[in-house]
């Protein structure tokens, strides 16, 4: 296990007010986030709100602008050789090599870290034991499915043994069977005391894996917690009716007292038969429901739904547009 000395620090990752601009274009205007050691954060945000970039500063891939980074200790631009020496990096795009089997890949990345050649061929078959791929060592990687192809990505980005791991996007693509054998992975990496922080598109894969969720939008952080908490802040539960007819919309949302734009906004529904309000309490849903037949709106069905991430996301870039 690998383990950062909490008597050094106990902040894995510092960042305080990162800055980024690409030409008149700025990326990051702000940045504050810090990953406590062996925890796991979920860095999420629409496309070009700057995760990525946030990522290749951290891992010394890009100069920052302003503003101050630490990994592990060590500053990301004055000590870049030692925040590289125990970091590991997961991209979008594999970095595998299709043309060579799956031990010869990570024997090659080994070799590129100067393990010997012993001790390279003990680790690739460590990492292909660990991330069940030991059946398939021996096969070129361009016979690889998509799901195994992650998995030798994620191991050859663990040749090192690093202390901190970051995961940019790692299951884009992956069909939801793949997705939940990497989701496995990463616990166990996270069990076994690898910090890691995650980017992603995917708000289930945040809610499932990580301690703290940070939103950033137009480069500036808009949320920083724990999901749990979060989710509450978008507050109860929420009611769904289905009309049975479109047409009946705007006629049910005066007889619910619904403003249209609350619809408009209501966290991914999108259907014109769905009319969708925070529940107030127990006899909310009677009451909805016989304001309706009052006025004459059929109702197909009803259901609730609690706050996701989801919901979260969409509130807080909306709010930050």
């Amino acid at each position: 296990m690998n383990y950062i000395h909490s008597t050094a620090f106990t902040d894995a990752i510092r960042v305080r007010g990162l800055t980024k601009s690409f030409g008149a274009t700025r990326v990051l205007a702000g940045v504050d986030l810090t990953v406590p050691t062996g925890s796991l954060l979920a860095l999420l945000g629409p496309n070009g709100s700057g995760k990525t970039t946030t990522v290749r500063i951290l891992t010394t891939l890009l100069a920052p602008d302003g503003g101050t980074a630490t990994v592990g200790g060590n500053d990301v631009t004055r000590e870049g050789v030692a925040v590289r020496r125990m970091i590991g990096l997961t991209s979008q795009q594999a970095t595998v090599d299709d043309l060579l089997t799956g031990r010869e890949n990570l024997e090659l990345f080994a070799g590129l870290y100067h393990l010997g050649r012993r001790r390279a061929r003990q680790r690739a078959a460590e990492l292909l034991e660990r991330f069940d791929l030991a059946g398939a060592a021996n096969r070129r990687v361009g016979t690889y499915s998509g799901g195994m192809r992650r998995r030798l990505d994620l191991a050859a980005s663990m040749v090192s043994e690093p202390r901190i791991l970051f995961l940019d996007e790692p299951t884009t693509g992956l069909d939801p069977r793949s997705r939940a054998e990497l989701w496995s992975v990463i616990r166990e990496l996270l069990a076994s005391g690898t910090t890691i922080l995650l980017t992603t598109q995917y708000l289930e894969e945040a809610d499932r894996l990580a301690d703290r969720v940070v939103v950033i939008d137009g480069g500036r952080v808009v949320a920083d917690d724990s999901p749990a908490a979060l989710k509450r802040q978008v507050g109860a539960e929420r009611l769904v009716l289905h009309l049975s007819r479109a047409e009946d919309a705007p006629r049910a949302r005066a007889a619910l007292g619904v403003p249209a734009q609350e619809t408009a906004l209501a966290h991914g529904v999108t259907s014109p038969h769905e009319i969708t309000l925070a529940l107030r309490g127990p006899e909310h849903l009677r009451c909805a429901l016989n304001a309706l037949r009052r006025a004459g709106i059929g109702v197909e069905h009803v259901e609730l739904r609690t706050p996701t991430l989801d919901d979260v996301f969409f509130e807080l870039t909306a709010a930050a547009a």
